[in-house]
């Protein structure tokens, strides 16, 4: 891909990365080839990165910013400023002569900052900034049209059709305008005049048809009275016809006496459920239901209300009713029974029937819907508000998050943590810079243990707030001997508030070449504890079993005939343990003497190469695999499990891995008492080596091998003389005879 921009390229975490030194460098991103990019998206949440700006960024509102979304993000914000130079500086506040007023969404822009500067008190201010933006309610406080389509009550001017908005949002619901308070919109305005005019004609049915109203006024609560008593009414008749059919059924139409006598036993109120359940009055064949005596007492109100508001107006107050009486009031009140089932407009019913017409009557709806027209038509001024908070927070927030999105400098140049670090978790005697906040620890560590990584997930709380959150901490110095689950730490988020952590989860994997190099010894070592354990383990049952054995013998010594005393002989030896003791020891007396033999064969500055050619021979095997795992951490998987889209292998080696985790060092200057009084006691093992290693030179002096090293006046052969194992005697041969030849000397 040819791009005209020339660009600059750093190299961390084993790759290259691009320099983002100057805004034409962020204006050029679009021509930066993607395969460039460290990552291609992130996630608007768990990240220390400001929510609102990055709602802004998230175009589409799915949660994710991606590529495209960051590059409109940059050519926004730098087409709105003079200097593009600005978006790397991270400005906070925003100049206003920094806007661009070349152009008319420039102006407008900066007319609107000064607005809102205004609206705050600030007129005489040079800068605007995020804080400012952010309380809307401040903003548009004293502004009567803010375009949102939306109008409140100061917006009108007279006092009819503020009532009227005041009616509206009480019957439908008011709506939040951008100043926060509660307002209508057109679609508000129409439904509520939709609502009042079939509320009207709804009640003009009623008005032109004398059957839906007998009683006029009353007539809605009769028919609830009605509607009360009438499931019991018609009971009462239903049980009188049927006592007509056959008098036999006239004692359990009426209740049985010991349905009384259960009720007389329990503590009586008149509107007792048991009570009401029982007839409206004695039943009797074809008898008329009485409306002022002998009724059943827990339908004495209801019933005296019907009296009052039904009977008394239709049947001229009969102070009893037969069955055709009662069937003409039902059919009295079936067209009003009709007209509420079609009953239109109940959202403005409370409003009542002549505030509706009244409303209706006036011209309320052209006036309101001028007044929308007219806050519309500000629409391109507040969305210009709007982008005034959009700019303030790009200047302040863009390149943040290019510097931890396009390339990874915020996390490799270990200055500001990046936007991923949730804060830093103490615990064993170490700080883990490297943390991050997961939702789904099992989810995560699904992706994040191709890492190569040792993470430990901790849940972590804040009691005096009752808030959780659950972070992976990688551990990348140090060894993992004290590492384990349940252990508690404190971690400290990028706000500074301490939260307890303890540890729920750990993916393993090495931590460091230190801990490779001592891995053999200590596994060595704990190969030892273990079949000591083991040995101990099985001493002891044995033991058990004897002494249990010697204790049931012991109980029942009186039931057995006393055994015969065995003569007395020498004490025999288990010749197989002395054996055995002798094998040990001959084993071990060989090895060393193996050894010992081995390096008195070595001349002196051989023997320290030997030593550490063991050391190596033991612990390189180990070191190498470490470090072949160790290279390979990768930061991608552990965002990647955390929703991020990271488009290179961004290592974690070791020296810049060492640098993520702290260990615990004693300040510069500070003094030390080694004196522990509650230390425990130590083998003189210094003693033991020095004593050997007197030993060891003491043998190699007596063998020799240091005559070549040593003054004449020390060496073995000097001092020993003939004794010396490396002395050679010379015989000098006898005088020849006369006429002979000299023998040839003879060596000793």
């Amino acid at each position: 891909m040819k791009t005209e921009h020339t660009w600059k390229f750093f190299r961390a975490g084993g790759f290259d990365q691009v320099k983002l030194e100057t805004g034409a460098d962020l204006l050029a991103l679009e021509e930066l080839d993607q395969k460039l990019w460290v990552a291609l998206a992130c996630p608007t949440t768990g990240i220390h990165f400001d929510l609102k700006t990055a709602a802004l960024i998230d175009s589409d509102k799915d949660g994710r910013i991606r590529a495209p979304e960051l590059m409109a993000a940059v050519k926004w914000a730098g087409r709105l400023l003079k200097n593009p130079d600005d978006l790397v500086k991270g400005l906070n506040p925003l100049p206003l002569e920094a806007i661009q007023d070349g152009t008319p969404e420039g102006a407008q822009l900066k007319s609107s900052a000064r607005q809102i500067l205004a609206n705050l008190g600030k007129q005489d201010a040079a800068a605007i900034s995020v804080e400012d933006t952010v309380d809307t309610g401040k903003i548009f406080a004293q502004t009567a049209f803010n375009g949102d389509g939306i109008i409140v009550e100061s917006s009108a001017q007279d006092d009819q059709t503020k009532g009227v908005i005041r009616d509206m949002i009480a019957c439908l619901g008011g709506e939040e305008d951008r100043g926060g308070q509660p307002g209508v919109s057109q679609g508000r305005v129409e439904a509520f005049f939709a609502e009042a005019q079939a509320y009207s004609d709804w009640w003009k049915k009623a008005e032109e048809d004398s059957k839906i109203l007998p009683l006029n006024g009353g007539t809605a609560a009769a028919a609830a009275t009605v509607q009360e008593v009438k499931a019991k009414v018609n009971d009462y008749f239903a049980r009188c016809r049927l006592a007509a059919f056959d008098a036999r059924a006239l004692a359990a139409l009426n209740r049985e006496e010991k349905e009384y006598l259960a009720l007389a036993a329990k503590d009586l109120t008149i509107s007792s459920a048991e009570i009401a359940t029982f007839p409206l009055a004695q039943v009797g064949a074809a008898k008329p239901l009485p409306l002022r005596e002998a009724l059943n007492p827990a339908w004495a109100g209801a019933m005296a209300r019907f009296e009052t508001q039904v009977v008394r107006p239709i049947l001229n107050g009969k102070g009893v009713i037969t069955e055709t009486d009662w069937q003409a009031i039902t059919d009295k009140f079936s067209a009003y029974e009709s007209w509420m089932t079609v009953k239109a407009g109940a959202a403005v019913e409370k409003l009542g029937l002549p505030r509706v017409r009244e409303i209706l009557a006036g011209d309320s709806k052209r006036v309101i819907t001028e007044l929308i027209a007219k806050d519309k038509a500000e629409e391109g001024n507040a969305n210009s508000i709007a982008a005034v908070e959009r700019l303030v927070r790009y200047a302040r927030d863009l390149y943040l998050l290019c510097a931890n999105f396009v390339n990874f400098e915020d996390f490799y140049d270990r200055g500001e943590p990046a936007i991923f670090q949730a804060g830093t978790l103490y615990l064993d005697q170490r700080s883990c810079e490297l943390t991050l906040v997961v939702d789904d620890a099992a989810k995560h560590a699904t992706m994040a243990a191709l890492a190569g990584a040792y993470i430990a997930y901790c849940d972590c709380s804040r009691k005096a707030t009752g808030e959780k959150l659950t972070i992976a901490a990688i551990f990348s110095q140090g060894d993992d001997e004290n590492l384990m689950v349940g252990r508690n730490g404190v971690f400290y988020d990028r706000k500074g508030r301490d939260w307890d952590a303890t540890i729920t989860k750990i993916i393993a994997n090495p931590i460091s070449l230190r801990q490779a190099f001592w891995l053999p010894y200590k596994k060595f070592v704990r190969m030892i504890e273990e079949q000591i354990a083991k040995r101990a383990a099985a001493a002891d049952a044995a033991s058990t079993e004897k002494l249990s054995k010697a204790a049931t013998a012991a109980t029942e010594i009186d039931k057995q005939a006393p055994a015969a005393p065995a003569a007395a002989g020498p004490k025999k030896i288990d010749i197989g343990v002395v054996a055995a003791l002798g094998v040990a020891v001959g084993a071990i007396g060989g090895a060393l003497g193996a050894i010992t033999t081995g390096l008195a064969k070595l001349a002196i500055w051989q023997i320290p190469l030997v030593i550490i050619g063991v050391v190596l021979a033991i612990s390189l095997p180990s070191v190498v695999i470490a470090y072949l795992k160790l290279r390979k951490r990768n930061l991608g998987p552990i965002l990647d499990a955390n929703g991020w889209a990271v488009n290179a292998r961004a290592r974690i080696n070791v020296p810049f891995g060492a640098s993520l985790t702290g260990i615990a060092k004693l300040p510069p200057g500070a003094q030390r008492d080694l004196a522990d009084p509650f230390a425990d006691k130590k083998r003189p093992w210094t003693l033991y080596i020095i004593l050997f290693l007197l030993c060891l030179f003491g043998w190699l002096w007596y063998a020799g091998k240091l005559d070549g090293s040593l003054p004449g006046s020390v060496k073995s052969t000097t001092v020993l003389g003939t004794n010396a194992p490396a002395y050679k005697r010379v015989t000098p041969p006898p005088a020849p005879s006369a006429g002979e030849a000299p023998a040839p000397a003879t060596g000793g």
